[in-house]
């Protein structure tokens, strides 16, 4: 596994990143969001080789976004599922799915995502949680937060995502 490159960087980004940013990590993660997934379906899924798989299923495991549950003792076998922290992730792949398919999906999308209950398609909106408006990037700006670290101390935040106004 790379070794982590943002340790320098106040940012949440670099921060997710660490744990998230690895190659495989999204697309386990992809293969899990519906059902629990047994190492044998994501090997294959995925074409991993068994000890990367290996790896990066511990490794999801010790960051609390996968669960390893025992499914049978003799010999025995686990299957992996989502914690909630890693559900809380389902909104980034969502809007990552629909990135890819309005750039990258020239035939159309390869899978659809419904909601279960109409068959609707999902949308991807940024909202304002005060007001209730819909949000693009020019109505957004970047301030400090509680976390950034002191300009006096010398040590400076990451780079704002998007400043206008």
């Amino acid at each position: 596994m790379l070794e982590r490159t943002y340790d320098g960087q106040v940012c949440s980004i670099a921060r997710a990143l660490e744990v998230v940013g690895e190659r495989w990590t999204l697309l386990i993660l992809r293969d899990t969001v519906f059902r629990p997934r047994r190492f044998e379906d994501l090997q294959r899924s995925l074409g991993l080789a068994r000890n990367v798989l290996t790896t990066r299923l511990q490794w999801l495991c010790d960051e609390g976004l996968l669960e390893r549950r025992l499914y049978q003792e003799h010999p025995p076998r686990y299957e992996y599922s989502q914690t909630e922290k890693a559900k809380d992730l389902i909104p980034v792949l969502a809007a990552l799915i629909a990135w890819g398919d309005k750039y990258y999906a020239p035939n159309g999308p390869p899978s659809l995502i419904r909601h279960r209950g109409c068959g609707g398609s999902i949308i991807h909106r940024l909202v304002c949680e005060r007001c209730g408006a819909v949000l693009t990037s020019e109505d957004l700006e970047s301030q400090p937060g509680p976390g950034a670290r002191s300009a006096a101390a010398g040590e400076t935040p990451g780079a704002a995502i998007v400043r206008h106004g």
